[in-house]
């Protein structure tokens, strides 16, 4: 039966309504997060809201993702295929089950994220939809489905407007949140990620929160505290999925600090875990680059993009090709790009961020200025604001670009993250001022994080540095430094006062959770060897996807 017969059927309105006044609050709020989605999407899958509930799906793999889904952990790869099938075979027989559509909208979501294939988006979208058309008022399950799809999407207003209305609904219901913490970021709402990483650890424990709150804790500048929480989590971990997530989360940290030989070990232990982890194949190749042993991380770069082409991944690999003099290897994963670019555009992705840093530097700056102005409209956060001040540092606006720089580091406005790329793109925007003392401390600032940042800038930032030379004797380098005219901020969402610049003295997040611990926790990482040779696997691995088209929702 295809999903317009069953549509037909259930006598609804041709489309879902927007929101309106007579629905109550509920349907009005929205919010999202895509690498988020794979631990926390979970709480849509099993939570009882329809007045009947759903009969239990046939054991084995479908009945293994929902429970790890109902933890709020994450399913393997073979577990959510098996689900979506089982939900897609039952909806055929039972076209009205608002619930069951709301999983398999879920399932689509995760899977779209899991596997970089945007083509599963629009069939969520039509699932989830019909779930709230079977039933309008108080569909917890279908909002929190929307506002994972809205984050996968990048579209972060809308993501915030599904999670509230869901909030609205079920304050208690824990899985929200991390989603809200999400989008709440990417809009430049840091003040409401503090609250709602308050609320979540209220309401609930565990792997799945301990994970937020590394990432939380990351985005704070706490970089110790983020790292005990990802490690934590990750001995927590409910299945290898969920472990291999929590892995990786602390890998990518750990090379953000300039130690790569950490990180590499954190994501084979992450491929260890989860052999479809494949985020982890990425960084391993990111941390390969920052070692030097750029064959290796080649052949770990292309095995991912093999199967799992996200563009970013595309973008990192044209740039290592560019930094060994291989224009036309570099040329053909730009290429690439902008194909997955306009394939995740036709399903409802927005790609303008990572578009307008990838033009900054390998197109037109111009239009990458154009670009991230609308963006910054639409979600004014730190990585929006970096990213067009480069752009128009790139363009050749060094005044207006200061502003934007000196925002993305600001603590009043969330600028707290440790990390060597914001703060190398602003000690250059203040060179080509000739403002020598704040761009010596910011490039080395940017150096002292992580030496190897990117095998294309790492190399100029350390030849800007000796350019700059030692500040004059007696240690004051003559220089003051200029406080721009504020970037200026959206209207709808005014850059809240950061609510914890500085972690207040003998108030380590990591001290207040419970003492108990697993028995065995994840071992931390060994010293990688010199010459060790990263987990990538020879060939993509076989993946089963589900039979598309005929089954409901397809």
């Amino acid at each position: 039966m295809k999903t317009e017969e069953i549509e037909a059927e259930q006598q609804a309105p041709a489309a879902v309504p927007e929101p309106r006044p007579g629905l109550s609050p509920l349907v009005r709020g929205v919010l999202i997060s895509a690498v988020a989605g794979s631990v926390t999407v979970g709480g849509i899958l099993l939570a009882p809201s329809s007045p009947e509930p759903a009969p239990a799906p046939a054991p084995g793999s479908a009945n293994r993702a929902v429970a790890a889904e109902a933890a709020g952990a994450a399913a393997s790869l073979a577990d959510l295929t098996a689900l979506i099938r089982d939900r897609e075979a039952y909806l055929r027989a039972h076209p009205r089950d608002d619930r069951s559509w709301a999983v398999l909208g879920a399932a689509y979501v995760e899977r779209g994220t899991r596997t970089a294939d945007s083509a599963y988006y629009p069939k969520a979208e039509r699932a989830l939809q019909i779930s709230l058309k079977t039933r309008p008022a108080g569909n917890v399950d279908a909002l929190n489905g929307l506002t994972a799809l809205a984050d996968a999407r990048h579209d972060y207003r809308t993501a915030k407007k599904w999670g509230e209305a869901s909030v609205k609904l079920a304050p208690k219901r824990w899985t929200t949140y991390p989603l809200l913490i999400d989008a709440y970021g990417r809009l430049g709402d840091y003040k409401a990620v503090g609250r709602a990483l308050e609320t979540l650890t209220k309401l609930h424990s565990g792997a799945a929160v301990m994970a937020r709150e590394g990432q939380v804790y990351r985005d704070r500048g706490w970089r110790d505290d983020a790292l005990a929480s990802l490690t934590d989590a990750a001995a927590l971990a409910s299945t290898p999925s969920e472990q291999a997530a929590c892995l990786h989360r602390a890998g990518e940290l750990t090379w953000e600090r300039g130690e790569p030989a950490k990180a590499l070990n954190y994501f084979t232990q992450a491929l260890a875990a989860d052999p479809d982890h494949d985020a982890s194949l990425a960084g391993q190749g990111r941390a390969l680059a920052s070692l030097g042993r750029k064959t290796e991380a080649v052949q770990a770069y292309r095995s991912v993009l093999a199967t799992y082409p996200r563009p970013e991944y595309a973008l990192e690999l044209g740039e290592l090709y560019e930094s060994i003099g291989f224009g036309d290897a570099a040329k053909a994963q730009y290429d690439l790009l902008r194909k997955r670019v306009a394939a995740d555009g036709a399903n409802g992705v927005d790609d303008s961020l990572l578009l307008g840093r990838f033009e900054a530097d390998h197109g037109d700056p111009r239009a990458a200025v154009t670009r991230l102005r609308a963006e910054w409209k639409r979600a004014p956060s730190v990585q929006t604001a970096d990213a067009l001040g480069w752009a128009l540092h790139k363009a050749g606006d060094d005044k207006e670009a200061l502003k934007y720089a000196q925002r993305a580091t600001d603590p009043e406005h969330g600028g707290t993250v440790r990390s060597a790329l914001i703060a190398y793109h602003r000690g250059e925007v203040e060179r080509q001022l000739k403002l020598d003392g704040p761009a010596r401390r910011h490039i080395g600032e940017a150096l002292r994080i992580n030496p190897a940042f990117s095998p294309l800038l790492s190399p100029l930032a350390k030849e800007a540095l000796a350019a700059l030379g030692s500040p004059p004797a007696g240690g004051h380098d003559g220089t003051r430094e200029p406080v721009a005219k504020a970037a200026p901020t959206s209207g709808a969402h005014p850059a809240p006062r950061h609510p914890e610049s500085r972690r207040p003295a003998g108030e380590s997040p990591a001290a207040r959770r419970p003492a108990a611990r697993p028995a065995a926790p994840v071992a931390p990482p060994k010293p990688a060897a010199p010459q060790a040779t990263p987990a990538a696997p020879a060939k993509p691995s076989p993946r089963q996807a589900p039979q598309a088209p005929q089954s409901p929702g397809a």
